[in-house]
């Protein structure tokens, strides 16, 4: 049995604890709202491009000369894993989460013989990777040095997925991140980015000849242009909800280790307090019993 010195250093330690969990939840609270923000923000343009895309690369859907970011190598036998997680941790099944869907598609992969490189953005998700499948790793790019996230940061993500896809080095690139839905709900979601994919709306005819516009320059000089672009805007988006998801998750895990605390600071208090009323009775007992003796 701990001594009552021992069991109030240990309540002097969980408090101190708590503290600090209580000044990160503050922390990541604050700064949930920025994050949230500009993920929201970022949302319709992306949207909106997949649609411009999509209405473009109709007219070239099963054609020869169609641009190879929109119909691919013609092969599936390299794949390419871009994995997004956060810089720290703390954030509870945050950067698990991510690294266990990215995991059990490389799993799949793998199993099916293809060949599996994977590409990491945030350290967490590396070191988590790292272990079962370290000889797919590729470059791991970090963005703790990065103060603020900007456009400029996915677009030099996206350059260099785009100078691996025309060395060759993959057929096809899959882009793992979390979509932030609410602080409690943050959900594990992987895009394909090259070839690019878009699904069809319900209802939506995106058959060739349907559209009623007009391109200017024509759809080919459009698509050269924006298929590049839509790399980077995706990784950008990606990035922009990850860090949203982020403060969402460590806001949530924060709070819950600040009331765990709290609990285990009434757990300690209440033996504390049984063990010095046991105490003071034993002294008590022998005072008695020593003044009975006299």
């Amino acid at each position: 049995m701990p001594s009552l010195k021992d069991l109030k250093n240990r309540i002097n330690s969980v408090k101190s604890t708590q503290k600090i969990t209580k000044a990160m939840q503050m922390v990541a609270a604050a700064k949930l709202r920025r994050a949230q923000d500009a993920a929201e923000s970022a949302r319709p343009y992306a949207e909106r491009m997949e649609k411009v895309l999509a209405g473009l690369g109709a007219a070239y859907e099963g054609r020869p000369d169609a641009p190879v970011l929109l119909s691919g190598t013609g092969r599936d036998d390299v794949h390419l894993l871009v994995v997004a997680t956060g810089e720290r941790g703390l954030a509870g099944g945050f950067n698990s989460s991510i690294a266990r869907m990215a995991r059990e598609h490389a799993t799949k992969l793998i199993a099916e013989g293809k060949t599996v490189k994977i590409l990491t953005v945030g350290k967490k998700g590396a070191d988590i990777l790292k272990r079962g499948l370290a000889k797919h790793m590729g470059e791991q790019i970090s963005l703790r040095d990065v103060k603020q996230l900007g456009y400029a940061t996915a677009q030099d993500i996206g350059a260099k997925i785009l100078a691996m896809y025309a060395d060759g080095e993959f057929d096809i690139a899959t882009l793992f991140y979390s979509r932030f839905q609410s602080v409690i709900s943050q959900v594990p979601t992987a895009q394909q980015i090259i070839p690019a994919k878009f699904e069809k709306a319900e209802g939506e005819a995106l058959k060739a000849g349907s559209a009623i516009y007009e391109y200017e320059p024509d759809e080919e000089a459009l698509l050269e242009d924006l298929l590049p672009r839509n790399v980077s805007v995706q990784i950008f988006r990606a990035l922009l909800e990850n860090n949203a998801s982020f403060f969402g998750a460590q806001m949530t895990a924060m709070d819950n280790a600040t009331r765990n605390a709290g609990e285990m600071i009434t757990k300690l208090q209440l033996s504390y307090n049984r063990q010095r009323q046991a105490q003071i009775t034993k002294e008590l007992i022998e005072i008695i019993s020593g003044a009975e003796a006299l």
